[in-house]
């Protein structure tokens, strides 16, 4: 399985598995699937209502914690520092892990821009204390970006967007 190595050098598998629109009572044996032919990276999110459908292929699958790669998101609710440390907590437990590979906050808030850096904060400390092993952003727009990097310490060390043959962004 090809990898990536992200900027603080934590090795993540270059394709994954995600279940965004997966309904909860269909992603245990969807992700079971796909561990079973051999992904190991699962993207999910909080806005998905599916993380505990996850933790529970994945903790069924046989496999060990470090054979799977675990990335999940920040939704835009739960921005601001405190909420997003309550909402790393909620996300970890319906995982069932004590350590989340890859935290996102799901997309900038630009009209809220406070609330982004303070969820961005969180995930840093989250990130310090070992609970996270990489941070970073999705669907975040350059001058998002640059917002953030002026105001942060930390470098995202993904931002993840979508794109596809009818989306293809080409200045993100």
């Amino acid at each position: 399985m090809s990898t990536l190595t992200l900027n603080n050098g934590v090795v993540m598998p270059a394709l994954g598995f995600g279940v965004f629109q997966t309904p909860p009572a269909e992603t245990k044996e969807a992700v079971a699937s796909a561990l079973a032919t051999r992904y190991r990276l699962i993207d999910t999110a909080a806005a998905y209502a599916n993380e505990r459908g996850v933790g529970d292929a994945i903790r069924e699958s046989g496999l060990t914690r470090d054979q799977v790669f675990i990335e999940t998101k920040i939704w835009i609710s739960d921005y601001g520092y405190d909420q997003t440390l309550h909402a790393f907590d909620k996300s970890a437990r319906k995982l069932g892990v004590d350590q989340i590979d890859l935290l996102l906050l799901h997309q900038a808030l630009p009209g809220e821009f406070d609330k982004t850096l303070g969820a961005y904060r969180a995930l840093e400390q989250l990130h310090k204390d070992g609970k996270v092993r990489a941070i970073g952003v999705s669907n975040f727009m350059p001058a998002h970006l640059n917002a953030l990097l002026a105001e942060t310490d930390v470098v995202p060390a993904v931002n993840q967007i979508e794109v596809h043959p009818f989306f293809t962004q080409p200045d993100v």
